[in-house]
């Protein structure tokens, strides 16, 4: 046999078997000859890949279901005790993990503290975190399936490389596979937005809309984007850098070196510095402007109605180059209250073009400290979900 005919059927069947695990997942309860019936599959090759995914864990026999006279089937269903991951949220001074079973169930968290910037320093900081959710969870190390981690600025997702953060000013750094040599389990690693992102596609059962963007607000301002139900990364995963977009070529100098960029004019430390410039109360924090504003003090409302319509206008351009069915919007910067989100809308209604506002929806996603080590543990669910033909289009770290 040619290797050409049998990498073909190989393929083949990886194509089949992630077919079949998608199917059981999404259904939750599924016979095997609804299964042949749902994919096209020949019951011959349902059982005998299912077979295969019950020996391996992911997938377990469940009590029959309903009989339609004849011999009751026998339902299957994913096991979320099958393998574990663990997300990670890298951070200014310290990192956010969090343990999960395959239905993203957190089964252990917990944060650790890191004593520089040092690249060596992080690869071992973030060791000590894995060890310690693993001993935590009580789940044995070889139950892990791999590790996803999650930071700020340029993340080269095919080959594990981040090219450029902002907080820890590395350059071309290869964290991945460092990362692998340390933990000796398969290491994904994307940017935050991504990561939080690819958690509404997975955890939960997925979001339902194919086309949708993911925008957080807090210390940066971070997208997230879906088209036809797959994330776009750019050619080197730098897309989706929204707050560095500029507005203002004369405003605030931002981290990047930039004038005028979105991040240095709605970020939370952008709005803490102009509050205290032109709110006659003190400021001492996010929160302060906040409240000063839901009790109706002109200036404070004045500070986050100027930051609502500089980002609503964003989101209608947005929607005007991509036109997507829904717009999230997560992270820190969701408790600014209906003050700044109100103007985020009028705006947006204001700028967008006729036509396109009818049909989209802008959501806010209540945020939580959980939420970014749960889209940094998304990346792995989303590999083990994964078509083998996405895997060789977008997650061949061959080639550095």
């Amino acid at each position: 046999m040619s290797s050409i005919l049998r990498g073909n059927r190989d393929l083949i069947r990886s194509i089949n078997r992630s077919n079949l695990l998608n199917a059981i997942k999404t259904q939750g309860e599924i016979s095997r000859a609804a299964l042949a019936h749902m994919t096209g599959l020949s019951p011959a090759t349902v059982t005998a890949i299912t077979g295969q995914l019950i020996q391996e864990g992911l997938v377990f026999e469940k009590a029959t279901g309903d009989s339609t006279g004849g011999r009751p089937p026998i339902m299957l269903a994913l096991n979320p005790r099958g393998g574990f991951v663990i997300g990670i949220k890298l951070m200014e001074g310290h990192a956010i993990g969090a343990l999960t079973d395959l239905n993203a169930t957190i089964l252990a968290k917990d944060t650790i503290d890191l004593a520089d910037k040092q690249v060596e320093t992080s690869v071992n900081v973030l060791g000590k975190l894995v060890s310690r959710l693993v001993h935590s969870s009580g789940v044995r190390k070889k139950q892990l399936l791999g590790v996803g981690i999650g930071l700020a600025g340029v993340v080269d997702f095919t080959h594990g490389i981040v090219r450029q953060n902002p907080f820890f000013g590395w350059r071309n750094i290869q964290l991945g596979d460092l990362l692998e040599t340390r933990l000796q389990v398969p290491v994904f690693i994307d940017n935050d937005v991504n990561t939080l992102t690819l958690s509404e596609k997975w955890i939960n059962r997925g979001q339902p809309e194919d086309n949708f963007i993911v925008i957080t607000v807090g210390r940066g301002i971070g997208m997230g984007i879906v088209i036809n139900g797959q994330i776009y990364r750019g050619k080197a995963g730098g897309a989706g850098e929204l707050g560095h977009t500029v507005v203002d070529p004369n405003g605030p100098l931002c981290d990047c070196g930039r004038r005028g960029c979105l991040e240095s004019l709605v970020s939370d430390r952008a709005l803490v510095a102009e509050a205290r410039q032109v709110v006659s109360a003190g400021i001492s924090d996010l929160d302060d402007l906040v409240r000063l504003a839901n009790g109706g003090q002109v200036e404070a409302v004045g500070v986050l109605t100027r930051a609502g319509v500089l980002l609503g206008r964003q989101i209608a351009n947005l929607v005007n180059v991509l036109d997507p069915k829904l717009i999230i919007i997560s992270g820190e910067g969701t408790r600014m209250g209906e003050v700044f989100f109100s103007a985020v809308r009028t705006a947006f209604h204001d700028f967008v073009m006729t036509g396109l506002a009818e049909d989209t929806e802008i959501r806010v996603n209540s945020w939580g400290d959980d939420i970014w080590a749960l889209g940094a543990a998304s990346l792995v669910i989303a590999e083990i979900f994964k078509s083998p033909v996405q895997k060789e289009e977008g997650t061949n770290k061959s080639s550095k």
